[in-house]
């Protein structure tokens, strides 16, 4: 079988012949590649191609596809049942390594993906505060539930307006759109709307427009913000936890939130998500506290021993973190001396192992910026690396994640792919 053919008949039964838009590939002009296995920094198509890959199942898998010990943990805990919808050793088990990894975070919540996490820490918050409305910021991506899927409306001071149907205004004005690094367009909706604001949730880097890292001071701002308007602080981590640092963001930037959220990466790929933050705030939630959320396969053991295994390792082995980040300084460094060389502009963002290319001259500081990059050609130079067998995210707005698993060797061969295939544009 090969992806040109399963794709055909994919589209005849699921939308867009997929399960989740971007994988489709409408945005680079080419055909997904149905993926057959992985193993470490590479995957390998149905027709037996293989590629560095640069998605890692978009963040997981930050120890390589396959990694041994989760694999092996895995194995273990599917020999004693897939779901028992009741408690489990390792979800206390890994309960207790998030709250020694991460500053500030007391309880948690399993969940079973990202999308879910970030709503329930929003429902938290506005249980929490008695408020109603919450900030979020034009470009960032927090799962797919009604009130995150807002863009900004006529003006930074309005409501929201629905970026999708099936959401209803009500829902969406309830939702205010501020700028990212741009903590005026903060202040200017916390003062619009005075006592009404329950939280500001936000990625610490941005990576749902392209890798977007935050300006000096600018987490920091809202930080006080916040406590200066009453409002809590929700960094959705989905993306930078456990991936940055062993606290991920919160430690990575010396900054608190009062929530956080996150993904799948605290279940080695396995589809898991987590909320969490004080004490005082997470006992609020059912059965402590009158916040209802719950979930029947949350806290399941084969996802929970596998990321018990991912968190084991990444706590005991604290030189991973320098070792992706130096990998991600490398493929960035490389990526730009070759546009340099051969007279593109470009901008390469990159935050330790996240790191975006963005086709304009302008430094890439938020979502207008993202946008007004050169597409078409983006478009070119992935359809060129795809071809070259280097695999990295279908668009302009996503990042492209290093693992553990990623040799210099293959750093130095994407490059040499980017060479080629810059040539062309």
């Amino acid at each position: 079988m090969d992806s040109h053919t399963l794709f055909e008949r994919a589209v005849k039964v699921l939308p867009g012949g997929v399960n989740s838009p971007v994988r489709a590939c409408k945005n680079v002009g080419c055909e997904p590649r149905f993926i057959e296995k992985a193993d470490g920094s590479h995957i390998c198509d149905v027709e037996g191609r293989t590629y560095i890959d640069y998605v890692g199942s978009w963040g997981p898998m930050i120890l390589g596809h396959n990694f041994p010990p989760v694999a092996e943990a895995v194995r273990q805990a599917v020999g004693n049942g897939l779901s028992f919808g009741a408690p489990c050793q390792a979800e206390v088990d890994i309960a207790e390594l998030m709250v020694q990894m991460v500053p500030g975070l007391e309880m948690v919540r399993m969940v079973n993906s990202g999308t879910e996490a970030v709503m329930s820490a929003l429902r938290v918050a506005r249980g929490v505060t008695g408020r109603t409305k919450i900030i979020k910021f034009a470009g960032c991506y927090h799962g797919h539930s009604d009130s995150m899927l807002v863009k900004a409306g006529s003006g930074a001071l309005t409501g929201g307006s629905p970026d999708s149907k099936g959401v209803t205004a009500s829902t969406a004005g309830d939702t205010l759109t501020a700028q990212y690094n741009d903590l005026d367009s903060v202040v200017a909706l916390l003062e619009a709307n005075p006592g009404q604001v329950a939280a500001v949730i936000v990625e610490p880097v941005a990576a749902n427009m392209g890798v977007i890292p935050p300006k000096k001071g600018f987490l920091k701002g809202l930080r006080q913000l916040c406590d200066q308007s009453g409002a809590l602080l929700i960094f959705d981590e989905v993306i930078t936890g456990f991936r940055l640092a062993p606290g991920g963001a919160q430690e990575y930037f010396g900054v608190r939130a009062d929530l956080v959220t996150y993904g799948k990466i605290i279940g080695g790929g396995m589809p898991v998500g987590a909320y969490g933050g004080s004490r005082a705030h997470m006992e609020q939630v059912a059965p402590c506290g009158p916040i209802y959320q719950a979930g029947t396969l949350s806290g399941n053991p084969v996802a929970m021993a596998a990321g018990l295994a991912q968190l084991t390792y990444l706590h005991e082995h604290p030189e991973v973190y320098t070792n992706i980040s130096q990998k991600g300084a490398m493929l960035a460094s490389g990526l730009r001396q070759i546009a340099e060389a051969r007279g593109i502009p470009v901008q390469v963002n990159q935050v330790s192992s996240l790191l975006t290319i963005f086709f304009t001259e302008t430094p890439v500081t938020g979502y207008a910026g993202a946008c007004a990059s050169d597409l078409e050609r983006f478009a070119r130079y992935y359809r060129g690396m795809l071809a070259g067998g280097v695999y990295a995210a279908p668009s302009q707005f996503e990042a492209m994640f290093l693992s553990n698993a990623h040799t210099a060797d293959d750093i130095v061969r994407t490059l040499n792919t980017a060479e080629r295939v810059f040539g062309t544009l």
